[in-house]
This record gives structure tokens, C-alpha cells and sequence, in this order.
């Protein structure tokens, strides 16, 4: 901590700003796989400036042995061993402000465009055959909706709050109920799923949210049921939810994020009653901007201060 020029570990891919950034009071080191580790000033690193791409563990901590601080670009950090970092005290910070609103506006357009095909509308416009009929009326609306959102971290409640002026009741789910929140708490995803119809998933990734959204989750939303997710893709089972959809199960489904990417599941792609975006929840150049100052203000305030702005460990 009293090194006046310490030297930072960048794990590409990350943003010029980022670099730029961490240039300005420390010596930056950017490396793009695990083979370049072992270089001596990889070595020296007392901190690290990455994304949820790179898998941090016992393994790859062991092959940094100043390591003190890690800042995480991003909200989610489900391929960072929280335990490993612990273990051998080790701060991690993330971005979750940053992200916050970009991701509800995204949610909620995504769950207008899900729900009133707007998609759809706009290519039956684009293929010239508005000429030839009126689009069809659409089966779903908002206005006779019930909302669940399952996870109700902060982006959960940007969410909520922008789901509020639809005037329609809210429920959510999370492991505990926050008691500052005005919206029903249910106990469980399952009964969450009973009892909605519009379903938004927030989750975080991870073994304990591995699948959540399953079958049996999906036929509990019902034949109107709608699913959007913004959270985790491997937080929804997707050959179940193709399933559920081939099966009329539920009404439509809106994905901004996928198990596998850049891979939805192929048979999701093409679908009138799925909405399919490339995972662009922080995807405008002012939110980019926003997390890539983040990341380089935690990293800043912790080598002065010894402590993180928006620690997670």
C-alpha cells in the first residue's frame, strides 16, 4: 500500500478507459489468457481490473502472490471464487450502480416489445405487408397483468419502480425478504411462479440459481405466462422453456442473455412469440463509460484508503 507506483494487472478484455485510467497512478500490465500469468511483472501485480469472462480460483490466484484487490467490471461475479478470495483476504469490488438503470430501461423494453410483439409489428411493416392487411391484434397487453421478479438486488428494484407506474401489483423473490420494500415478498421462485404471469428474472449466476427458471417453473406461469430475463442465462433452463413454448405452456418469452453465449438455443431463434437481444442490458456508450471509471475508482480509492467504494468481499 505504500508503493507510490504499484502495478495493476489487466485481464483483457477490458476498455481503453480502463487502461487509461489505472495508467495515470499505477503501472499497468495487460495480459489475454492465463499462459502470460507467469511473467515477472504479472507477478508483481498488488491488484487485478477484469470482467466476469476470466474464471478467478485457488488456481489462478496462486500464480499472483502479491494480489490484495480485484475490480470486477460488471455486476455479476459468478465465476469468481468468493471463498478463494476470502480465504487469502483479498478485497473485490464490482460495478452495480453503474449498471443499474441502463439494465431496468433494457428490461422494460424488452418486456414492452415481448408483450406487444413489437418486433414482429415492425418487420410485418419492413416486409411491405402492412399494405395488404393490418397487423393482427395482439392476444397479450399489460394492462391485466400481474408482475414477479425474481431477484430483488438493486436492479430488481430500478426495475420495480418503473414496473409501478404500469399500476399493476408487483411480487418478488429473493433469499430473504427486505423488509424496506413495499412489494409482496413470496418464499419460494415456485410460488412466486403460481402466482404472476409476468415473470422477470434478475438472478445472479451460480449453482444455487443453476436452472431456477425450469420446467416446472414455467408451466406454473400458465398459458398467458410471459418470461423475461436479464439476469444470468444459465439461470433459465432453455430447452425446457422451448418446450414450454412449443407446448403453449406460456404466451412468449423476451431473452437478453443465454446460457451459452453468443449461442441461444437454436430453436429460440426465429420464433414469433420470442424476443432475442445480443445481451445489451449496459450497452450505451454513457453506462460503458460509467463502469469503466468505476472500475479504475476502486482500484484508485483502494490503494489510497485500503478500502473498495463498492465492495462485494
Amino acid at each position: 500500500m505504500t508503493d507510490p507506483r504499484p502495478t495493476i494487472l489487466i485481464l483483457a478484455p477490458v476498455s481503453p478507459r480502463v487502461r487509461e485510467g489505472c495508467a495515470a497512478f499505477a503501472d499497468v500490465v495487460a495480459i489475454d489468457g492465463p499462459d502470460q500469468l507467469d511473467r515477472p511483472e504479472a507477478r508483481d501485480a498488488r491488484a487485478i481490473a477484469t470482467n466476469w469472462h476470466w474464471r478467478i480460483d485457488d488456481a489462478l490466484l496462486d500464480r499472483l502472490p502479491k494480489l490484495a484487490m480485484i475490480s470486477s467490471f460488471g455486476v455479476g461475479y459468478d465465476t469468481i471464487d468468493l471463498a478463494a478470495l476470502k480465504a487469502r483476504e483479498i478485497t473485490l469490488s464490482n460495478t452495480p450502480d453503474a449498471a443499474m438503470d441502463e439494465t431496468a430501461d433494457l428490461a422494460l423494453g424488452l418486456l414492452l416489445m415481448t408483450v406487444r410483439r413489437l418486433g414482429v409489428a415492425e418487420r410485418y411493416l419492413r416486409d411491405g405487408r402492412w399494405a395488404e392487411a393490418q397487423f393482427p391484434l395482439s392476444a397479450t397487453t399489460l394492462r391485466d397483468r400481474t408482475f414477479g421478479i425474481l431477484g430483488m438486488g438493486r436492479i430488481g428494484q430500478a426495475i420495480a419502480r418503473r414496473l409501478a407506474g404500469f399500476g399493476r401489483p408487483i411480487l418478488y423473490h429473493q433469499r430473504r425478504r427486505n423488509p424496506d420494500l413495499a412489494f409482496d415478498y413470496v418464499d419460494s421462485a415456485q410460488a412466486l411462479a403460481e402466482r404472476v404471469d409476468t415473470l422477470i428474472s434478475v438472478l445472479p449466476g451460480g449453482d444455487s440459481t443453476y436452472h431456477m427458471v425450469d420446467a416446472a417453473l414455467l408451466a406454473a406461469l400458465g398459458p398467458r405466462g410471459v418470461l423475461i430475463n436479464v439476469g444470468r442465462g444459465n439461470a433459465v433452463d432453455e430447452a425446457a422453456l422451448l418446450a414450454a413454448l412449443d407446448a403453449k405452456q406460456i404466451a412468449a418469452a423476451g431473452l437478453d442473455v443465454f446460457e451459452h453465449e453468443p449461442h441461444p438455443l437454436a430453436g429460440l431463434v426465429g420464433r414469433d412469440d420470442v424476443v432475442l437481444l445480443p445481451h445489451v442490458g449496459t450497452a450505451t456508450q454513457f453506462t460503458r463509460d460509467a463502469m469503466s471509471d468505476m472500475v479504475v475508482d476502486n482500484l484508485r480509492h483502494w490503494f489510497a484508503t485500503g478500502e473498495a467504494l463498492t465492495p462485494v468481499t
